[in-house]
C-alpha cells in the first residue's frame, strides 16, 4: 500500500514554534529524501502566550522562511484556545524539494515570549 501522505492533502508534521520578536526561524518540517511537496496550509494553535504585536511572520524555507507565505499577522491571537489557519491565497509559488526546511520566522513577533504549535498540512509526491 502506497503511504497515505502521497495520496491526499494530510497532515505533515507538528511542531513548537518560537515566535517572540527577533526570534531565529523555527522549523516545522523537512522534506523527506526522494520527495517533493507541496505545503497547502499551516494551523497555528495553543499559543503560551498572547502574540499581541506579531503583526509580521514568514513562512517558507531559506534563512528568511520567505518563500511560502509572508507577512502573516497573528496579533489576534491572545487566548491560549485561539487557532488561525494560514494558506496560500491562491497565489503561485514553488514546490519544496527534497532536504527543504520549511518553518516560521517573525519578523515583526510576538511582544510577549510566546510559543505555540504549528500544524503543516500538504502531500508529498516522488521527485
Amino acid at each position: 500500500m502506497a503511504d497515505l501522505k502521497e495520496k491526499g492533502i494530510v497532515l505533515l508534521a507538528s511542531a513548537t514554534a518560537h515566535l517572540k520578536a527577533a526570534d531565529a526561524k523555527s522549523i516545522l518540517y523537512t522534506v523527506p529524501t526522494g520527495k517533493k511537496c507541496i505545503i497547502t496550509h499551516c494551523v497555528v494553535r495553543q499559543p503560551t502566550a498572547s502574540l499581541a504585536g506579531g503583526t509580521d511572520f514568514d513562512f517558507g524555507d531559506g534563512a528568511g522562511a520567505d518563500t511560502w507565505k509572508n507577512t502573516v499577522n497573528l496579533s489576534t491571537m491572545t487566548a491560549v484556545a485561539d487557532y488561525m489557519v494560514v494558506e496560500g491565497n491562491n497565489a503561485k509559488y514553488t514546490i519544496f524539494d527534497a532536504a527543504d526546511a520549511f518553518g516560521v520566522k517573525p519578523a515583526t513577533g510576538a511582544t510577549l515570549d510566546a510559543d505555540a504549535t504549528i500544524d503543516v498540512f500538504g502531500y508529498l509526491f516522488d521527485a
